[in-house]
């Protein structure tokens, strides 16, 4: 028996978790906001001073949390930039967050390579304005001297892993990490420098690719540290997911996920084809609307809050008595179209009563999850259960209508920071393999998340229906809205 730590730097906050390394057991938890940072006045993330993470990490682990720790994992946001010169300091503040000032270099990347197509063969994502090749372009466009000097590229979870260690002269990352860059091939398994240097002007130091069990070191006082991920990947390892299952992330955005034993190649570029934290992969399909979707509508109806709209729509009947809401209000990633709005169809006079407009609602959101779902599975993967994430899950009407949606099981796991347990257990991993009592190919087996199970049962063919009454309005509004 021993106890292992997981630390997860978010965007906004640390946490961390102390577990027990055989049974995944929280038994001590530690929390600290990262220092306040502002916008650049419009609306864009602030670039950030990585010693915030350091402090906020400080302030987490105080108290003396991580007595008695033999391994720590460390997962952190991912697609943070950060530019390191020859010696190894910071050129500048980290890039992080989706910063639209990348998004003219993003497309200029595109047409650099010779297309979307070009650059899914190539690294199994197209450029967008969040992942770090899209900001080295930026940076070299914009701020010429700072890209000059820029010798030694790095993410947030590298760099922390990196300072826990004391700075040595190895520096290294994992395949999760390093597959959301725009660099790294999660097909090939290897870097494209040439892409670096197309982003950037010239050549750069990159960290080197650690398997999902392998140690990063060990501190001067013996403590193991793991190779780390980001936290898409951490919080898969936490939730113990695995072949046959799907992750539905409700933010104001959404994501699904799911197990896949290789790469996937997608010239559309509605697939990014990402390494988990074990050796296998993660497709990852992403739609702009999700949550907005409701809070728009419950704005739209006076309902004070989600529940309230949940309420709402659950006086209504499957199907939303003939409304049918595309909910592409910001433009849609999934299917492509960034310049369309939403639409509502199917308003009669007996339809449009609050009720049917907020079942709508919530049968647009998923239904939208739901083709992204099935972009996945078009692609051969198996889809057996379906984890729904985020604190809109546990709205009754999205209870209610996601199995029959989806068309399989859905867990929903209660609250918690699975990205920080998904490093710990890494951690517990790695600190078992070093001691050769855990086999290096297969993470140690934790206890699953706690979580309730929706089966859709009878209602099935219901929500079957209702999916083809959607599908039916999106053709007949985006026609070939999903061919290549």
């Amino acid at each position: 028996m021993g106890i292992v730590a997981g630390l997860d730097s978010a965007s906004d906050f640390t946490r961390i978790v102390v577990c027990d390394t055989d049974t995944g057991a929280v038994l001590r938890q530690g929390y600290a906001p990262h220092p306040v940072e502002g916008t650049d006045g419009g609306g864009r993330p602030s670039d950030v001073d990585p010693q915030a993470w350091l402090l906020s990490l400080g302030d987490a682990a105080g108290g003396g949390l991580l007595e008695g720790v033999q391994a720590i994992g460390v997962s952190a946001q991912q697609n943070a930039l950060v530019p390191l010169d020859a010696q190894g300091s910071g050129v500048r503040p980290a890039l992080v967050g989706v910063d639209k000032r990348a998004q003219v270099p993003a497309a200029e990347l595109i047409d650099a390579l010779g297309g979307r197509q070009a650059w899914a063969e190539a690294v199994g994502c197209v450029p967008q304005a969040a992942q770090p090749v899209a900001k080295l372009r930026w940076l070299a466009k914009t701020e010429p001297d700072s890209a000059r000097r820029t010798a030694i590229l790095m993410q947030a979870h590298d760099w922390l892993v990196w300072q826990l260690l004391g700075r040595p002269a190895r520096r290294t990352t994992d395949r999760g990490g390093a597959s959301g860059t725009g660099y790294w091939s999660a097909a090939a398994g290897g870097y494209r420098p040439d892409l670096v240097e197309l982003a950037l002007g010239h050549p750069a130091g990159l960290p080197e690719v650690l398997g999902p069990s392998e140690a990063a070191g060990t501190t001067p006082e013996g403590l193991l540290i793991s190779a780390g991920t980001g936290e898409t990947m951490a919080a898969a390892l936490g939730l113990g997911i695995g072949l046959g299952d799907a992750v539905v992330s409700l933010g104001a955005s959404g994501s699904v996920m799911a197990v896949h034993p290789e790469a996937l190649v997608d010239s559309t570029g509605m697939i990014t084809s990402l390494a988990d934290a074990t050796g296998m992969h993660l497709p990852v399909v992403t739609t702009l609307n999700a949550v907005r979707t409701l809070r728009g509508a419950a704005e739209l109806l006076g309902a004070p809050d989600l529940e309230s709209l949940s309420d709402l729509a659950m006086k209504s009947t499957p199907g939303s008595h003939g409304l049918v809401l595309l909910p592409y209000l910001e433009g849609e990633r999934t299917p492509n179209l960034p310049h369309t709005a939403g639409t509502l169809v199917g308003l009669r006079r007996e339809s449009m009563k609050p009720e049917h407009l907020a079942r709508a609602a919530f049968e647009g959101m998923l239904c939208g999850l739901a083709d992204a779902l099935d972009v996945l599975r078009g692609r051969g993967v198996d889809v057996r259960r379906v984890f729904l994430l985020g604190a809109a899950a546990e709205l009754p009407a999205v209870q209610a209508v996601a199995p029959g949606l989806f068309g399989a099981p859905v867990v929903v796991p209660q609250p918690a920071d699975y990205a920080a347990i998904g490093a710990a257990r890494q951690a517990a991993w790695a600190l078992g393999v070093s001691q050769g009592t855990l086999d290096p190919r297969t993470p140690p087996a934790w206890q699953g998340a706690a979580a309730q199970f929706l089966e859709p049962g009878e209602d099935l063919a219901v929500g079957q229906a209702v999916r083809q009454q959607y599908v039916s309005v999106r053709e007949q509004t985006h026609p070939g809205a999903f061919r290549a």
